[in-house]
């Protein structure tokens, strides 16, 4: 005998599919209602108009579809790669690696973010050096043939980060003419990716000495597993921490922000007035990028 399917089950499972992902993160987060505290500041202006839109006459860099073999995995993985303007093997450039958040790919970076276009625009107005950006898939079961994004994803943990570490930085490495030193190695993130590169970053300060969190989810480890020896986290050349005060999942930044404070370990905490969306990430990206790489 068949079962009946109601109208509800049937909605239920369309809302999957049309709730915004910026709706589904803010559900995740616990706690009761967003509090601002005194330190809740927004501490660069917005962006000016027309800072993420493609120009016209300005020298555009380029974005590739990569594919690489993970030997962690044991898959073949893709992730996408922008090489500035000009990019030649000739010279030496320092790489950002940037991270999205659950239930998207790297394209969340790349087309929704306008990621290549902030940075073509920051480079046209001198205000950046040439760099190389990478945008890996952060969930581990995406493969080159099945592109990943699912809304419930297994591979955010422990499996990307090795991925990461072992297989997507030595390749690059390897295939982009990119500095290999901590000081010209920068990683950052948006909610779920946000939380990676905090767990990631934190852990690896031989290998980052440039870290920005913004929007971090509730997969960020708690502060005292994050930094557990402050004074080495003193040796980050920049570390910042995002979020707007719209955003439900504020209080997992907050948290860090509170201690790193009371430890003394030296950030940016930047909380504007946006929600956990698109525009947090632009804005935050092009601040941010125009931070790192500095003496």
């Amino acid at each position: 005998m068949r079962s009946r399917v109601s109208i509800s089950q049937i909605l239920a499972v369309w809302a999957c599919f049309l709730i915004p992902t910026s709706f589904l993160h803010a559900q995740t987060a616990k706690g009761g209602p967003i509090k601002i505290g005194p330190d809740d500041k927004q501490a660069f202006p917005d962006p000016p108009a027309g800072f993420n839109a493609p120009r016209d006459k300005v020298p555009h860099g380029e974005v590739k579809v990569v594919e690489y073999d993970s030997k962690t995995l044991g898959t073949r993985r893709m992730m996408r790669v922008y090489t500035p303007p000009g990019y030649t093997k000739d010279k030496k450039y320092p790489v950002l690696y940037m991270l999205h958040g659950l239930g998207n790919t790297s394209t969340e970076w790349t087309q929704r973010a306008k990621a290549p276009q902030i940075v073509d625009n920051l480079l046209a107005d001198k205000k950046i050096q040439p760099l190389v950006m990478v945008f890996p898939s952060g969930d581990a079961a995406a493969t080159a043939a099945n592109g990943g994004g699912g809304r419930v994803q297994e591979g955010y943990g422990e499996k990307f980060t090795q991925d990461f570490l072992k297989d997507i930085i030595p390749y690059v490495e390897s295939h982009y003419s990119v500095l290999t030193d901590r000081k010209h190695r920068a990683l950052g993130g948006m909610s779920m990716g946000g939380g990676q590169t905090l767990n990631i970053g934190l852990a690896n300060i031989d290998k980052f000495a440039w870290i920005g969190a913004i929007a971090a989810a509730p997969n960020t480890k708690s502060p005292a597993q994050l930094v557990p020896d402050p004074e080495a986290a003193k040796k980050l050349n920049l570390l910042w921490l995002a979020c707007g005060n719209k955003d439900g999942l504020l209080r997992v930044s907050q948290g860090v922000h509170n201690y790193l404070k009371e430890k003394s370990v030296p950030h940016v905490w930047n909380v504007d007035g946006n929600g956990h969306d698109t525009t947090e990430m632009s804005n935050n990206l092009y601040h941010f990028v125009q931070h790192i790489f500095k003496e």
